[in-house]
């Protein structure tokens, strides 16, 4: 009987082995296009003048690749009443340069509160608000549905990130969201839709299962106030592993990485925080090891997310993130910055990895969005 147990066992532990080397296989990227997410709300929370910030993004950094927000109290400050003069520069800007963008519509979008709601809205009940948050995505798909800037549609960010911001989100509406979705593509249906789910925390069957495209975050350093500042436990293959039973379940469909993080971790406004504490949670050493744990999850597009927060520090004569900035966006996709290493190489790799898998936790104490 012992035997049979042994056996048994061993047979598990050798199915699960050959289970995660099967998972981890995922080929290296000739290249990786580099993109960034933009945001007005950021860029005056840091007292910068957004357009000024978006030129240089475009125009210095050379970004042609971007995820932009269409926030619902920036979009419809009033009850019916639309204010397009943000967007309609960002997108035309797009356009005259020959970028792409992800634009992303809902009620929950990045940067805090993750939630965002229009002053007139606030008190609306559920069904109410849900009408005029239809309406509002409406409006907004039907004005760029024709730019040859807007590659892809993203419906509200990490939705299924509830233990994140809930007392600014509330519990979700999982039929709502497929409304949203359905509305979406019912408008634009030459527009393939983005729905993401958090990289560290999110169990992605239900983003996944959704959209054309799926999306996730990469956040490889932290800080809180118990712990203070620690990395990810979770090592890098573990997203190939996600990404490849997803596929195994639905169906292989494109995914990237959406949002990774290179601006400091922070539980306060970053105008608050002085530049010797933000630069311990963030600088340029951390944001090279960002870079490198990002190329190991072999995804061939990823966004990163901090921008702003790069060009006040130039203009706080700081520019060396800007610079790393510059450096990487200009080789994107090519030379140094799209190596990625051989395929013999990673066959190496992944008998290593499955090692490390065997002692690597995938605990995490919290993400932003």
């Amino acid at each position: 009987m012992k035997k049979i147990l042994l056996y048994s066992l061993l047979g598990i532990i050798v199915l699960v082995v050959f289970t995660i080397i099967l998972l981890i296989q995922k080929p290296v990227p000739e290249s990786i296009t580099y993109g960034m997410s933009f945001n007005n709300l950021y860029a005056r929370e840091l007292g910068l003048d957004p357009d000024e910030v978006y030129d240089a993004i475009l125009d210095e950094l050379g970004v042609r690749h971007l995820r932009l927000a269409a926030h619902w109290p920036m979009v419809e400050p009033e009850k019916g009443i639309y204010n397009f003069n943000e967007l309609d520069y960002q997108i035309g800007r797009a356009e005259e340069v020959g970028a792409e963008v992800v634009l992303a519509v809902g009620r929950r979008l990045p940067r805090w509160p993750e939630c965002h709601v229009p002053n007139w809205a606030m008190n609306l009940s559920q069904s109410e608000q849900q009408t005029a948050i239809m309406d509002y995505m409406q409006q907004v798909v039907l004005r760029y549905k024709n730019s040859p800037a807007v590659k892809l549609w993203q419906v509200e960010n990490e939705p299924f990130l509830e233990v994140f911001a809930f007392e600014h989100c509330g519990e979700l509406d999982i039929n709502f969201l497929d409304r949203e979705i359905e509305l979406v593509r019912k408008l634009d249906p030459t527009r393939q839709i983005l729905v993401t789910d958090s990289g560290n925390l999110g169990k992605w069957y239900q983003a996944y299962d959704r959209g054309d495209v799926f999306g996730t975050s990469v956040y490889v350093h932290f800080w809180n106030p118990e712990l203070g500042q620690f990395r990810t436990f979770l090592p890098p293959f573990a997203y190939r592993i996600k990404d490849n039973a997803m596929a195994v379940i639905f169906g292989r469909k494109p995914s990237m990485l959406i949002e990774l993080s290179a601006e400091p971790w922070l539980l306060e406004p970053i105008t608050n925080v002085p530049l010797s504490v933000q630069f311990t949670r963030m600088n340029l050493e951390k944001l090279e090891d960002i870079l490198d744990y990002a190329k190991e999850t072999r995804y061939d597009k990823q966004y990163l997310w901090g921008a702003e927060w790069w060009y006040w520090l130039k203009v706080q004569d700081h520019p060396e993130m800007w610079d790393r900035g510059v450096r990487l966006f200009h080789s994107n996709g090519v030379g140094e910055e799209g190596e990625t290493g051989s395929e013999a190489d990673s066959e190496t790799e992944n008998v290593v990895e499955v090692v490390e898998f065997e002692k690597a936790t995938s605990t995490e104490v919290g993400e932003v969005g």
